[in-house]
């Protein structure tokens, strides 16, 4: 079964600088980070706030999650945390 996202929820991490969100392979949760730099590179507009990073990560959903599943399709099953920085895009 190939990684899905269907839990649309995301969080803002302010200690890491960081958005939040989780995929699933089968049953198995698959935790993402998104570096606030990445957000506001891909959408500058929206400003360094958590406000505004949140909305960033909604504004480009589609283009994380590809992303994401690149970077956990090349990366080894026994690991299940990967943080998303500005190389990966």
């Amino acid at each position: 079964m190939p990684l899905s996202f269907p839990n649309p929820s995301c969080s803002f991490d302010a200690t890491k600088n960081r958005v939040d969100f989780w995929g699933y392979d089968n049953v198995i949760e698959v935790s993402f980070h998104v570096e606030a730099d990445v957000l506001k590179k891909l959408c500058p507009q929206m400003g360094d706030a958590e406000a505004g990073l949140l909305k960033a990560f909604d504004g480009v959903r589609k283009r994380i999650h590809a992303v994401a599943e690149k970077i956990y399709g090349r990366g080894g099953r026994n690991t299940y945390t990967y943080i998303l920085a500005a190389k990966d895009f």
